[in-house]
């Protein structure tokens, strides 16, 4: 660093603070950039909308100060309104898995890691990389200011289903409030298409010298394999948003038909809802592993960092990945089951739904191989990566219930598909994320290190929590609890479980207060945390060649050549020694020695 405090990049001109920190083309700023706007801050507001929505299904119909200080004239005299509770859901699910699993994990370890660990010197576009994340600030800011139009914001739930979404006039949260929420998410939709062209260019052109495929870290495979998703199942939605907007506000009747309002007959005929349900859910699948998949990556990194052990399987690895891709696209009919779809096509979705599975195993088979007898650093990184096997394992033995069309009709729109994708796709990515945080901070801030006791702390409350709140919900559910209702004292056989739902409500609250203790602990960090060596986990990968101070580039002079894959840890010569004496670990760098074979993984 120069003593102006920026980087002296010798044939670059010096930046001023608008092009390093603002307008930046450093994919590692723009990394901090998602990281920030998309975690920590539409993170806390997603938050902070289900504390509200579980107070009142705890307690419903009580008087809360706080709703009235924050819902205003929602919550007259403290008491929640039903159309706001409505609101909230919807917003709560649009912004966690958009805007906080999407964007905040694809978007800020795509564009961290991509460069650094394949040995290129930035993305392959900077520009469209800085466009990217500036249109996914513009659409959370559109998002976000939808909370306060005067009828409320969109209010049809995250699947925002015609009807409710079509006709403006069908309640307060279809007006202004909708069309917002869908030229947000065209908006989204354009940043992630250009940000997954711009990762998938990257990877396939700029790999450095010796970066063949099957030397890529399974972090890549699994962002390249993500964005290629994004690619194909984006557009879909996108097309779906666009018809919508034609129905709501050009008069044409892509999704309605037959509609009567107060027994009047509106001119609506001949378009279908189940038409849009098809069209959201080709995307609403496929985007279930848009957001687990880079946490599926991130976790065998960071596991095989912390078991100093070679991951195990890493082509069945890379196989699944590519598994799971290919049948994520052609699953989204079990969304459905209840649509009156052909009972043969529902046999179908049934099968194809089934067969994810087996990838799927076959990833927790080789995380859990890959543990045993391994030498294991217990770090908040490392806590984090189990704890993500843990619910993926859990969350989804329930969507084998979920997949199989005759079970699913018991339990649809209840409060067990809410435990199901909460703990297998939303918990389980948030662990990836915070795996990745607790792994890569010192990469993002100039080799500073998390304060690891909070670290703990932050992990066992949340671990604990996180199956406070959901597990309970599976037996909900069972019960018939239907979802999305704002209370259930209408039904009486529900009455017994009033308690469940105080207690989940009690998890919630313990469980997204420790979030501020990562809060604290992440930007505390920034500017006060320990400085650790250049490869403080003693890791194989690129990034910790790089130097801790950020230049444009990466490398100052060469970058470095490739000459083994990414996994050489515990590595001996056949009379026991270490390849590099009292090393166990041999950096991707590092030519093969005489007499040692590149592992044939």
């Amino acid at each position: 660093m120069s003593a102006t405090g920026h980087d002296d990049h010798g044939h670059h001109h010096k930046e001023t603070f608008i092009t390093k920190y603002i307008f930046s083309q450093d994919h590692k700023m723009i990394a901090k950039q998602y990281l920030i706007t998309g975690v920590l801050i539409m993170g806390f507001i997603g938050i902070a909308m289900s504390l509200l929505f579980r107070m009142q299904l705890a307690w419903p119909g009580e008087s809360f100060p706080v709703f009235e200080a924050l819902l205003g004239k929602w919550a007259p005299d403290g008491v929640m309104d039903a159309d706001i509770y409505l609101a909230l859901v919807t917003m709560h699910g649009t912004i966690m898995v958009f805007f906080v699993l999407t964007a905040g994990l694809s978007g800020t370890f795509s564009n961290l890691l991509i460069p650094l660990q394949i040995g290129a010197r930035d993305m392959a576009s900077g520009f469209l990389n800085m466009l990217s994340f500036w249109m996914f600030f513009v659409s959370a800011v559109i998002m976000v200011i939808s909370l306060f139009v005067e009828a409320g914001p969109a209010s049809a739930g995250w699947t925002i289903y015609p009807p409710l979404s079509a006709l403006p006039m069908a309640q307060a949260g279809s007006g202004a409030g909708m069309t917002l929420w869908l030229v947000s998410m065209a908006i989204f939709i354009a940043s992630s298409l250009l940000g997954s062209l711009n990762y998938i260019v990257t990877v396939l052109n700029l790999r450095t010298k010796g970066m063949s495929m099957t030397r890529l870290p399974l972090t890549i495979w699994a962002f390249f394999v993500t964005a290629v998703i994004g690619v194909i199942s984006f557009p879909v939605l996108l097309s779906a948003a666009l018809l919508l907007i034609m129905d709501r506000s050009f008069g044409t009747s892509f999704f309605l038909s037959d509609i009567f309002i107060q027994g009047e007959v509106l001119h609506y005929q001949g378009g279908s809802p189940v038409l849009f349900e098809h069209l959201f859910w080709f995307l609403g699948h496929p985007e279930v592993y848009i957001v687990i998949l880079p946490a599926m990556g991130i976790v065998s990194e960071v596991m095989a960092v912390n078991a100093r052990k070679p991951i195990f399987g890493y082509r069945a690895m890379i196989a699944s990945i590519l598994a799971i891709a290919f049948l994520s696209t052609i699953v989204w009919g079990h969304h459905m089951f209840i649509s009156g779809m052909n009972p043969f096509l529902g046999s179908v979705f049934t099968f194809t739904t089934l067969l994810i599975a087996i990838p799927s195993a076959v990833k927790a088979f080789n995380w859990i191989t890959t543990l045993w007898k391994g030498n294991l650093q217990l770090n908040p990184g490392m806590l984090f990566s189990i704890g993500m096997v843990s619910t993926f394992i859990t969350g989804g033995l329930t969507g084998i219930i979920l997949g199989d069309s005759t079970l699913d009709i018991n339990v649809h729109d209840t409060y067990f598909v809410v435990a199901h994708f909460h703990l297998v796709m939303g918990i389980s990515a948030l662990y990836g994320l915070f795996a990745g945080v607790y792994h890569w901070f010192p990469k993002m801030f100039q080799g500073r290190m998390m304060n690891k006791n909070l670290g703990y702390v932050h992990f066992w409350v949340t671990a604990v929590g996180s199956y406070g709140i959901f597990f309970p919900m599976h037996f909900v559910g069972m019960a018939g609890v239907p979802r999305r209702y704002y209370e259930n004292t209408a039904f009486p056989m529900f009455d017994d479980l009033t308690n469940v739902q105080v207690l989940m409500t009690v998890f919630a609250i313990i469980t997204a207060s420790v979030q501020l203790v990562f809060a604290f602990n992440f930007i505390r960090s920034i500017f006060y945390g320990k400085k650790g060596p250049l490869n403080p986990w003693k890791a194989t990968t690129l990034e910790w060649t790089a130097p801790q101070e950020h230049m444009h580039g990466n490398w100052p002079g060469a970058i470095p050549h490739v000459h083994r894959w990414a996994y050489d840890y515990s590595k001996t010569h056949e009379n026991g020694e270490y390849i590099i004496p009292g090393q166990d670990f041999v950096p991707q760098h590092i030519p093969l020695q005489d007499n040692e074979e590149e592992l044939h993984h």
